[in-house]
């Protein structure tokens, strides 16, 4: 109850037309400086570097803007191109795994959190999670033969060095009210941009016009309704005509809601949660009718799914250009 109101709180005040957020411009320039120090210290003396080139995917805001398709769009890429491809991530909301731990495709979302178990399911790559990434670099390097090693966010672990930074941006809501944390959703000033080597907008925008880097657009669309408990595609005439509800417990709600409607699935209840929210059986089990969910959040309810209970699976497109391009920044 306190996590759900917290967040919408937060949406509030850093996406919302609202001058009180500007009372909390006070801790934001604390939180700067703090930040800057901080980042400085471990760059200068604990910055570590693998022999391996290292390519961190990550954003400037809180909450989701759609790094990880991306980062199982790159993997996938790059493991049929015959490059042997890890993927590190932080592990947020795995309880009960010692880290560093490799992530397999039997593992439940509470063990080792829903992104790292989505990812592990979503591509043939050795997937690592530690909250110290490095620790995660360091074995998935002793344990495997790895060519390249993608980081699951983690633009601001200084810790970790790397060859390349990809920044992705949410093109619908951008960086909110462009406040730092707590006053608005920034973790970094919005001038960090001039400092990463590819900024790639999750859906539409003239943006990529105005700015004087490279910039590419990806495009995330809904393709295919699964039944949960079976993995099976369904019909998506069998949901058009009847009334279900939709969940999520994602960064933007929306843009899953839109993308429905996009199929032709309008006739139902939308109901949010907050991001990474941890589904329980009980909870769910009251809502009556079909039920429809992304992708991440179905992975934490596989195990208690209904029949008529559904995931949205989607498909990422980006430029082949964005593809030269990065590929020429590995092997430079």
């Amino acid at each position: 109850m306190i996590k759900n109101y917290l967040h919408k709180l937060s949406q509030h005040l850093w996406y919302g037309n609202t001058k009180l957020s500007k009372l909390l411009l006070p801790f934001s320039y604390v939180y700067k400086l703090i930040f800057k120090l901080r980042t400085f210290i471990i760059k200068r003396f604990f910055c570590w570097q693998a022999k391996v080139p290292i390519i961190v995917v990550g954003n400037l805001t809180v909450g989701g803007v759609g790094k990880t398709p991306l980062v199982i769009a790159i993997a996938n890429y790059y493991t049929q191109q015959g490059l042997k491809v890890g993927i590190v991530s932080r592990g947020y909301g795995a309880r009960g795994c010692k880290f560093p731990h490799l992530v397999t495709k039997e593992d439940s979302a509470k063990l080792v959190g829903d992104e790292p178990l989505l990812i592990a399911r979503s591509t043939n790559c050795k997937v690592m999670i530690a909250p110290l990434r490095v620790l995660a670099v360091k074995e998935l390097l002793k344990r495997f033969s790895i060519d390249l090693i993608i980081s699951d966010d983690g633009l601001q672990h200084a810790f970790l060095a790397r060859k390349i930074e990809i920044v992705v941006i949410d093109s619908e809501r951008l960086f909110g009210n462009g406040y730092l944390l707590p006053a608005g959703p920034l973790r970094e000033p919005i001038t960090r941009l001039k400092t990463v080597d590819f900024i790639v907008f999750n859906g539409n925008t003239t943006l990529t016009r105005e700015l004087h880097f490279p910039s590419y657009l990806m495009q995330i669309k809904p393709c295919s309704l699964k039944s949960i408990k079976t993995g099976q595609e369904v019909m998506l005439a069998s949901l058009k005509d009847n009334l279900f509800t939709a969940i999520a417990g994602i960064g933007h709600p929306q843009r899953f809601f839109a993308s429905l409607k996009l199929l032709g699935l309008q006739n139902f209840t939308a109901t949010i949660f907050p991001d990474h929210y941890a589904y329980k059986e009980a909870q769910l089990a009251k809502i009556e009718g079909p039920l429809v969910m992304t992708e991440k959040d179905a992975i934490k309810c596989m195990s208690f799914a209904k029949d008529d209970w559904y995931s949205l699976g989607i498909e990422l497109t980006i430029s082949d250009e964005f593809w030269a391009h990065l590929t020429q920044q590995i092997y430079l």
